[in-house]
């Protein structure tokens, strides 16, 4: 939750997106509340930049979770000095005295459906897990990041906003690694790749290791322009 969400300005001026409201309550909430459905997660960390530290941590004080907690500062104000999804999931790691398997889920995500399902083949699989969306369309597809499947559960493409997509399985910002794959995420980063984008990582895991895939096809809104605010607001259901 570290971003800037200068698309969805003037609503993010001085808020950030992942406590805008949707169906009366923050859209974090709503990602938290499926992570709470999860019978295996110890804790939550959230990370954040410095401009907006100060309202997670105000919102953290009056949540009440079943889940402890820990909001970080990642020590950027804006977009020119940003560390990027991958840098800040670096940035939690290296501070968290972390060893254990990890769920990484995009903040500005919205969906209905349950964890649960691509949870139970993570574990039965110990392999790394991104989850799926269809966008159904090449025009989407070019502004996410896009895998393609083998025919069965496993990903041997994956492509950062592709010009020309071999598919519209769309990656949800939703990832399940086993602790012993956490350390790809640090190799990456300390072997001078792109710390912006997961999509990047994807690709460049797939050289190194297997990733499965699974597919929701329950409603899932991706909540990065006014457009799609709006519609979260008038067709998402908890």
């Amino acid at each position: 939750a570290a971003g800037y969400a200068t698309r969805l300005y003037p609503l993010t001026k001085d808020r950030p997106k992942h406590l805008l409201d949707v169906q009366g309550k923050p859209i974090i909430e709503h990602i938290i509340s499926k992570i709470q459905e999860l019978d295996d997660v110890d804790e939550i960390f959230v990370v954040t930049n410095h401009k907006y530290f100060h309202n997670f941590v105000e919102w953290a004080h009056g949540f009440e979770g079943k889940i402890p907690m820990r909001v970080y500062n990642d020590g950027t104000t804006s977009n020119e000095d940003r560390l990027g999804q991958i840098g800040d999931i670096k940035f939690v790691l290296d501070r968290a005295e972390f060893d254990d398997d990890l769920l990484i889920i995009a903040g500005d995500n919205l969906f209905n459906f349950s964890l649960r399902v691509a949870n139970t083949k993570f574990r039965q699989n110990r392999k790394c897990l991104n989850a799926l969306y269809d966008v159904q369309t090449a025009e989407a597809a070019r502004q996410l990041g896009i895998a393609t499947m083998d025919g069965g559960s496993r990903i041997v493409r994956f492509e950062e906003k592709p010009k020309n997509p071999s598919s519209t399985l769309a990656s949800m910002g939703i990832y399940f690694f086993p602790k012993e794959k956490v350390q790809l995420l640090h190799d990456y980063i300390e072997g001078g790749n792109k710390p912006d984008k997961m999509g990047y990582f994807m690709e460049w895991l797939l050289e190194k290791d297997e990733l499965l895939g699974h597919i929701y096809t329950e409603k899932w809104f991706d909540i990065g322009w006014h457009e799609s605010l709006e519609q979260a607001r008038r067709e998402f259901r908890a």
